[in-house]
């Protein structure tokens, strides 16, 4: 992220330079470093001479969209459109959000009508989905030891041997939290947790780094998609990292995209909104991504669909549930990790 910034900061001054008009997106890092980034900008600003769309991602989402929030309570943000909210995050980020107008993005009407009911009050649009679990190295990790229940996951035989994100900072994190207290309700996942980090290597600040750390053999087993036996494939010719599921499970996670509050840019807001859910940019997301995309009309490449797991039980809960209580559950799972 270091060259990032710099990248980003040579980028304003030359559009400073040449008097170009200013067009931020807030997002998370893997979205520049493996996502579509690079193409979105080209495309867009090929489409709107004269504006620089600058890409801002200091770290996970989570963590991006609370600096955004810091910023907007402390006076103003230079942010137009923030891409990657997650279900568990849309109430928290949607006072700081406009709604968006339908008819100015063509392109929702190939998004499927249960994503637009989960947000009512139409201020975010989905542009990928996806189910975040357990992924674990074949090569390092013996069969006999692959977790394939929450029980499993506590055997003295995985200690050190598992790489988490922080539920504060990582959107992953958090859903993975969120998918426990799901699991074993409102008491019994704090049990559970209280057991389970007794055999967490690391839980780091984003699912970046996590990833990192595993493709680098620092632990067999990390929280991460089930797709990953996909990228596994299409990236390595191999199908080393392999997706388990816990009795079927994994947690239905969906990402949001929408216009800040008080943007001068609107119509580029819509634009650009538009442009993510078009049909060749989703049908980027399954190999930069390693998602799924929304649009009914995007396809898989073959052998994405092939590999990709999609659980038969999609453990979900509700944003507005989430929102009522994350607050208190962030907190109960901060003294849990404090207190070892």
């Amino acid at each position: 992220m270091r060259i990032f910034g710099v990248v980003a900061a040579v980028a304003l001054l030359g559009a400073m330079a040449l008097g170009a008009e200013e067009f931020y997106v807030y997002t998370y890092d893997s979205f520049v470093s493996w996502g579509p980034a690079a193409e979105i900008e080209e495309a867009f600003e090929a489409a709107h001479p004269g504006v620089d769309l600058i890409w801002i991602a200091p770290g996970g989402a989570a963590e991006t969209l609370s600096r955004m929030i810091a910023e907007i309570e402390a006076g103003g943000t230079d942010a137009d459109v923030f891409l990657g909210i997650s279900d568990a995050d849309l109430v928290r980020a949607s006072p700081y959000l406009e709604p968006y107008e339908p008819g100015h993005v063509p392109n929702i009407a190939h998004v499927p009508r249960e994503f637009l009911e989960i947000e009512p009050k139409g201020v975010a649009l989905p542009f990928e989905q996806g189910y975040v679990a357990f992924v674990y190295d074949a090569e390092a990790l013996p069969d006999e030891l692959v977790p394939r229940n929450f029980a499993d996951l506590l055997r003295c035989e995985l200690k050190g041997k598992i790489i988490v994100q922080d539920p504060r900072t990582s959107s992953t994190g958090r859903a993975f939290l969120l998918w426990t207290i799901w699991r074993f309700g409102e008491r019994g996942w704090i049990d559970f947790w209280r057991a389970f980090l007794r055999n967490v290597l690391v839980v780091t600040k984003g699912w970046s780094e996590a990833y990192d750390m595993f493709l680098a053999g620092e632990a067999p087993l990390v929280l991460s998609f089930t797709t990953d036996t996909a990228y596994s494939w299409i990236a390595h010719g191999s199908l080393r990292y392999r997706v388990t599921l816990f009795d079927g499970e994994a947690y239905r996670f969906v990402d949001w995209m929408g216009i800040v509050r008080g943007t001068p840019h609107r119509d580029l807001a819509h634009s650009f909104m538009d442009l993510v859910i078009s049909k060749g940019i989703q049908e980027r997301i399954p190999t930069t991504q390693w998602m799924f995309p929304v649009s009914e009309i995007a396809e898989l490449p073959e052998e994405f669909a092939k590999y990709a797991v999609i659980p038969e039980v999609p453990a979900w809960l509700p944003p507005a549930e989430v929102g009522e209580h994350l607050e208190d559950w962030i907190s109960t799972w901060q003294e849990l990790l404090i207190s070892g």
